[in-house]
């Protein structure tokens, strides 16, 4: 296997590893092997053919879970995402039939959305057209959709306690990705005995942990990525100012008509609409390599032999996506078409000052801060 070193020029931390791994793939090809750490190797896939190849014709050598430091104490194997073996395919084939049951990809799912994205209609009056961050509102939404499919439960955007839980799971995200949390990825061993920011990342991680456990106890189990992508397609509906907005509001009322709230069946006859999410989604991916992969068991690839839980990354598709994705998808179209039916968009600031690239890259893309407000049609 190629193998090169933790070498400033070569890894250019100044840039995100998405950005700077597919660099050094142009002298190394498309597997390669990098050092996070002094101990920690890692085989990493660049490229459609490569990924295709691991992840088509060897899913399942390819399909176990890497290493996350930050998260893998809290979890220790347990969970649909964290687990690998038999306990993962069991925990995957329940999970799939017990989201199904629960109204996912159903008429009883899409209603639950179509209720929360009213709730956020309201939530977004009460702001009376002063600018504002709506980051908090976005994810509280998305966070309700699947709160009350596992929990059969809502909160109001009021509650002290649900607020807490959303800002952590946004800290989680935001900690994962920072420089320090990247650091703390290579060097747990050392840094989880000493002070440090990566403390209240683990407290974030924490907070998660102990409020699904009060949950699933009080009803005898996750929150959603969803509100990111939300704070990145509205920013990307600013910055296209009033032309691509009018666009889908236009289309929106030529094919529903005044008053009728969309549903996921109208998918098809708005493909401006669609479009629009889609090229937002593509101008910052909010997992940029995916999450990290082990081996089940020693394999050849590409002339290599990769050993028994290698941890590799790709941009990946395969069995190990996420079994969330259609409800993501479904909230993201339900949502901000309930938001363009009910307001004007509006920026305090001109909206070629907004920018879409992350605040922060690692793991995860954080879309950046900005402030919008909101018009009753």
């Amino acid at each position: 296997m190629k193998t090169l070193g933790w070498k400033r020029r070569q890894l250019a931390p100044q840039q995100p590893p998405s950005r700077s791994l597919p660099q050094l793939s142009k002298k190394h090809g498309p597997v390669f092997t990098v050092h996070l750490g002094p101990w920690r190797r890692v085989v990493v896939l660049v490229g459609h053919q490569a990924v295709q190849e691991a992840l088509g014709g060897q899913a399942e050598e390819f399909s176990g879970r890497g290493m996350l430091a930050t998260l893998d104490p809290t979890f220790d194997g347990h969970g649909v995402f964290f687990s690998n073996g038999e306990r993962w395919r069991q925990l995957r084939k329940f999970t799939t039939l017990a989201l199904r049951d629960l109204g996912m990809g159903k008429r009883e799912g899409e209603e639950l959305i179509q209720a929360e994205a009213q709730c956020l209609v309201e939530a977004f009056q009460g702001t009376k057209g002063q600018p504002f961050d709506p980051s908090l509102l976005l994810a509280q939404a998305t966070s309700n959709v699947v709160c009350s499919l596992t929990f059969g439960l809502r909160f109001s955007y009021d509650d002290q306690e649900f607020q807490a839980v959303v800002r952590a799971a946004g800290g989680v995200l935001l900690g994962i990705s920072s420089p320090w949390g990247q650091t703390y990825e290579m060097f747990s061993w050392l840094l989880q005995r000493l002070p440090g920011p990566h403390t209240q990342l683990l407290s974030h991680v924490s907070t998660l942990a102990a409020f699904a456990i009060k949950q699933v106890q009080r009803h005898q189990g996750s929150l959603d990525a969803s509100g990111p992508a939300l704070d990145v397609v509205d920013a990307f509906m600013l910055k296209m100012a009033k032309v691509g907005e009018e666009r889908m509001r236009e289309e929106l009322t030529r094919e529903l008509g005044p008053g009728r709230a969309p549903g996921l069946q109208d998918r098809a006859r708005l493909p401006y609409t669609n479009a629009v999410l889609h090229e937002a989604q593509r101008l910052l991916a909010l997992v940029p390599m995916g999450i990290p992969r082990a081996l089940t068991r020693t394999t050849r690839f590409r002339g290599y032999t990769l050993p028994q839980y290698k941890t590799h990354t790709c941009y990946v598709r395969g069995k190990r996506v996420c079994l969330g994705e259609g409800l993501a998808r479904a909230e993201l179209f339900l949502l901000i078409t309930a938001i363009l039916q009910a307001f004007f968009l509006e920026s305090p600031c001109p909206p070629r000052s907004l920018s879409l690239q992350p605040a922060v890259s690692g793991l995860f893309n954080i879309p950046p801060a900005f402030q919008l407000q909101v018009r009753p049609r």
